[in-house]
């Protein structure tokens, strides 16, 4: 699917592990290949292309733009810039998910451990199958390829529904958990689907499902070899009688933009109830009252969308409408962090300002208590963060925050009066010890602010006015500097 020309669904990157739990890895010495490293990271990535001519045939890059090939004998290695015969290989998928791969132009199958890896194999045992971890952060959106709808959790809270033309609010948040070569799909409020179609709270057999590949999209199969597909009028997705997957059953998964609402100094929410202006004139959170945000790649700037799909746009007399159907200059605007505030300049340099009378206008030089809007991210009551050498999870016998592993814990965001309180799982808190360190044993949360300096990428900022960053150790530190290289900005 594609807005404005750009394409919006995910590119799939995806790590390779073996029968003894081991990543395919791409050195850069060499441009040899192993399976020694137990963690995914930026050499453990792996991109497959599709031969044009024959789309069975794939190829797979490494993160140095090099291309997996073996020789008739059975050497492997990464080092070839422009795939050739070589490089040619066959997926021949699994009933419980793995892949085997097969060398087309010689018909052997590449696997192996450690330092050992070949394709020289004339059958497949557990040497050559690989499990597929996909490089995606898991929370999405869901589109089915064939009702060209979204997944939402249904209005009855009892299922999954394929019913909405667009992606809206915290119901069409979808977290995706990897658990033993496996998926599970989560609905905002932590249950979990079944193949049956029902929602659950614990992980079983059921909720686990693999990911079938093709072309550029993904189906989910059950441990029966059924495939979930949206069914009946309301595209309630479960599992259905379908052993390969057709149209019906191929999903697109997309960037979850984050969602808000603003309270302006009157401390009314901004809406488009009265029409096209925009004004701070109500009391409520509704579908009204909720903009999508989202950050041009190349200037860094921020749109916000209605659910109408109609975008902020800078209009004569400096008013803010919503009636933009097309990116432009005049719907960009520049973001001022101020804690637990926000100010916005719009493209004629001056800044948004909340009027007497509700209304919106960008007419001020300054920022002033008229300037500045609290900003509460609405579609995120559960968060997944990953940085630039993995997920962030809880460091149990330290009790501080690891971000370098190749799976994650979910944590819940709890909205604080312009800032965020951040909760693990059992209850505690993170928190800012003296010495800069950020643990997660708190009994008493801390404030922590959210930034969103780019396309799918956050920042969070302590109460002391300092940005988390990763130390080289892999746990979570303050630091008073500026956000620089990506390094703190953690995805979405």
């Amino acid at each position: 699917m594609a807005v404005n020309g750009v394409s919006k669904s995910l590119k799939l990157n995806f790590g390779l592990i073996n029968f003894e739990n081991r990543y395919l890895t791409a050195e850069t010495f060499g441009f040899t290949v192993n399976a020694s490293s137990t963690t995914m990271k930026k050499k453990q990535l792996w991109t497959l292309e599709q031969d044009e001519q024959d789309g069975q045939v794939v190829f797979f890059r490494s993160h140095l733009g090099r291309y997996l090939s073996t020789d008739k004998d059975g050497k492997v290695d990464c080092a070839t810039e422009v795939p050739d015969s070589n490089c040619r290989f066959l997926i021949i998928a699994q009933s419980d998910g793995r892949w085997a791969l097969q060398s087309e132009p010689h018909q052997r199958y590449f696997g192996g451990t450690e330092d050992f890896l070949t394709c020289f194999s004339q059958t497949i045992g557990d040497n050559e199958l690989w499990a597929v971890h996909f490089v995606l952060h898991p929370q999405v959106s869901v589109l089915s390829v064939a009702r060209k709808r979204y997944a939402r959790l249904s209005d009855s809270k009892s299922e999954i529904s394929f019913d909405s033309d667009i992606p809206w609010g915290v119901d069409s948040l979808i977290t995706l958990v990897f658990k033993d070569g496996k998926y599970s799909i989560k609905t905002c409020d932590n249950r979990f689907l079944s193949s049956s179609g029902k929602l659950v709270d614990d992980y079983g057999p059921d909720t686990a499902f693999t990911f079938d590949l093709r072309d550029d999209k993904l189906a989910f199969k059950d441990n029966d070899g059924k495939y979930l597909a949206p069914l009946g009028p309301s595209g309630t997705l479960k599992s259905g009688k379908a052993t390969k997957p057709g149209k019906d059953e191929l999903f697109d998964l997309e960037d979850s933009h984050p969602q808000m609402v603003f309270q302006a100094a009157n401390k009314r929410y901004l809406s488009i109830r009265q029409g096209v202006s925009i004004a701070a004139n109500q009391d409520e959170e509704t579908d009204l009252e909720t903009f999508q945000m989202e950050i041009d790649q190349s200037t860094k700037k921020s749109m916000f969308r209605t659910n109408s799909g109609k975008y902020w746009t800078l209009v004569t007399h400096a008013g803010i409408h919503t009636t933009a159907t097309e990116i432009e200059p005049n719907t960009l605007f520049d973001i001022e962090w101020h804690g637990g505030t926000v100010a916005l300049k719009a493209n004629n340099g001056k800044y948004v300002c909340n009027r007497k009378n509700g209304q919106l206008a960008a007419v001020s030089d300054t920022v002033g208590t008229d300037e500045q809007f609290t900003m509460k991210l609405i579609n995120r009551p559960i968060l997944i963060l990953r940085g630039e050498n993995g997920f962030v999870c809880h460091h149990k016998s330290s009790n501080t925050l690891d971000v370098n592993r190749s799976v994650y814990d979910i944590f819940v965001l709890i909205f604080n009066d312009g800032a965020y309180h951040i909760q693990c799982g059992n209850g505690k808190f993170w928190y800012v010890t003296s010495s800069d360190l950020v643990c997660a044993d708190g009994e008493e949360p801390d404030n922590f602010f959210l930034e969103f300096p780019e396309h799918t990428h956050m920042a969070i900022k302590s109460k002391n006015d300092k940005y988390l960053r990763a130390d080289q150790g892999g746990s979570e530190k303050e630091k008073r500097e500026e956000l620089s290289g990506g390094v703190a900005a953690l995805c979405l």
